[in-house]
């Protein structure tokens, strides 16, 4: 066993001694030695119940013969930290995740990891650990939230968003109603599309991603996922040899299948950056066009989670995608994804075929995501197409430009924004934040203002999972390295031909050259901390935003 250095000899009784301290038996110490990496936090819905979750994966160990160490990371409710300087350290908090789960593993040099996040940069973050510490892993994800429901209708999180400006009433009921209690918010947001891309690379069990977090059945596969553990430290089955190239191109389909969120754009690299492999823009691009669009979840239709998980969960897309998938890639389970598919069968079949397209007759002939490049992002962009009008899909109009988040929020509600306009926010980038941030309460104030099938939005920053419309992001080079997005004025026409993969500034070469001349670099808001590191250390939006 690995841990055998730190328990197994003479000269380890002091060692044992502390363990011991903890209320280890020697039985217990002669055992495999567990990590049970829990991102439980009263902050975060999504994380709330984790520390029930983990229970039951640690009664899963103890029942197989191993013993848990259970340890926590921080974790970022995005949502609570939207809209304001908070929302800087949601990204890089990925990469400390991922730096505090491996320092707790190599320094205690533990068997194998149980891995339990739900939200949005945590999941990044424990699979970015995973990749690097190449142990036995399986990741338990917290499950969704249940909708709300007012009004005679289905809510969640983004109801909230896009109808606080009404006021009145209603706003404090869709407060009260829209988020009833434990899980990752209910739509198709970033946290439950990396819930179910990690199912699909395999690294948790089947019916993981879509169980909700209220559901016994979540504690059920937290149990079994603490069993499984074991048979996959008795094999030697590491991280590196469940998620593959081929698993990551499973999962990049599935993302485009289900029309998950733009940040996986960001998140699919770095994650397979950490398991060795290479993963570029064009290829979420490649797959997007080969793959049909077959679920329509909120924020772009109507359905949430638990429809989805109704009609099958991810084994149900899987299965609609038997033909462009790789099968014969190993799973936690011991068996190919060949193996988990053939004893698939949907228990509700009418909820299945109504939630779930058809290859032959999809919601829509393209995946969820596309990247776009052209004069105003020579490094690419990126777009939920399947959540965009389909006369929004081509627009040409003047831009509207602000330097931040908090000005472009100041312009939309101040009505400086009109029909037709193109929304230009930069310096939200990577750097340029530092830490690039969500720009969710913009993007749902156009929404909410009416002028989401009118109104395009481009920034270097990024968007929540719940952005819905025309709203481009990532734009690279961002603004703070002096791309061409920090050139834009006032007034400049931009083209936005998201079938033709294009993002135009229409100003000549010529004035481009005298504006990029004239540009100096901004002195940088943030001087200190863990920001001003993350600013010096941090790569493009275009390369996953990866600390270098």
């Amino acid at each position: 066993m690995r841990s055998d250095v730190t328990k197994v000899g003479a000269e380890r009784a002091p060692h044992r001694a502390l363990l011991k301290a903890t209320g280890l038996t020697d039985e217990e110490i002669g055992r495999p030695f567990i990590g049970v990496v829990n991102s439980w936090n009263e902050f975060i819905p999504g994380h709330i119940h984790l520390d029930k979750i983990a229970q039951a994966v640690k009664a899963g160990i103890r029942f197989a013969g191993g013993v848990p160490f259970e340890f926590q990371t921080i974790g970022v409710c995005d949502g609570v930290a939207m809209g304001h300087k908070g929302m800087r350290y949601s990204l890089p908090s990925r990469e400390l995740i991922e730096d505090s789960i491996e320092i707790m593993a190599e320094a205690h040099q533990l068997d194998a990891l149980v891995m339990i996040p739900s939200c949005d940069k945590i999941v990044p973050g424990h699979l970015m650990a995973a990749g690097r510490l190449d142990l036995p892993t399986i990741v338990v994800t917290g499950g969704p939230m249940l909708p709300g429901y007012a009004y005679d209708k289905e809510l969640d999180l983004i109801n909230v968003f896009e109808g606080w400006r009404a006021g009145g009433d209603s706003l404090y009921i869709l407060e009260e109603m829209a988020c009833p209690g434990a899980g990752s918010c209910a739509g198709l947001f970033t946290a439950n599309t990396m819930a179910c891309l990690t199912e699909a690379m395999g690294l948790s069990l089947p019916g993981c991603a879509t169980t909700h977090a209220v559901d016994a059945r979540k504690i059920r596969i937290a149990k079994r996922s603490g069993m499984k553990i074991m048979e996959l430290i008795e094999r030697n089955c590491t991280a590196r040899q469940i998620v593959t190239k081929n698993s990551l191109e499973n999962a990049i389909r599935i993302d485009m299948a289900i029309g998950g969120s733009t940040n996986t754009v960001l998140h699919l690299p770095a994650i397979a950056a950490e398991f060795g492999i290479d993963l570029s823009l064009d290829e979420f691009d490649r797959f997007s066009r080969e793959t049909p669009h077959l679920v329509n979840l909120r924020p772009g239709g109507p359905y949430h989670m638990l429809d989805l998980d109704r009609a099958g969960g991810v084994q149900a897309v899987l299965s609609r995608l038997q033909s462009s998938i790789y099968q014969d890639v190993l799973t936690v389970t011991g068996r190919t994804m060949r193996d988990e598919l053939a004893d698939f069968k949907p228990v509700n079949p009418e909820v299945n075929s109504k939630v779930i397209a058809t290859i032959e007759a999809p919601i829509h002939p393209e995946g969820g995501i596309a990247i776009l490049y052209g004069s105003l992002a020579p490094e690419g962009s990126v777009v939920k197409q399947t959540a965009v009008s389909t006369n929004m899909l081509k627009h040409t109009g003047p831009a509207v430009v602000f330097d931040s988040e908090e000005e472009s929020m100041a312009g939309i509600v101040g009505e400086e924004v009109n029909p037709g306009d193109i929304v230009v926010i930069r310096y939200e980038g990577p750097k340029g934040g530092p830490g690039m941030r969500e720009t969710l309460a913009p993007t749902a104030a156009i929404a909410g203002a009416g002028l989401s099938e009118s109104v395009a939005l481009i920034t270097d920053g990024r968007f929540s999972g719940g952005t819905r419309g025309p709203c481009i992001g990532h734009v690279s080079p961002e603004a703070a390295v002096g791309g061409p997005i920090a050139m834009v004025k006032n007034g400049d026409t931009i083209l936005v031909d998201i079938p033709g993969r294009k993002l135009d500034l229409l100003v000549s070469q010529k004035e481009m050259d005298k504006r990029r001349a004239a540009w100096k670099a901004p002195e940088p808001k943030i001087k200190t901390g863990v920001l001003a590191r993350y600013r010096d250390s941090v790569t493009s939006a275009s390369k996953g935003s990866v600390l270098r």
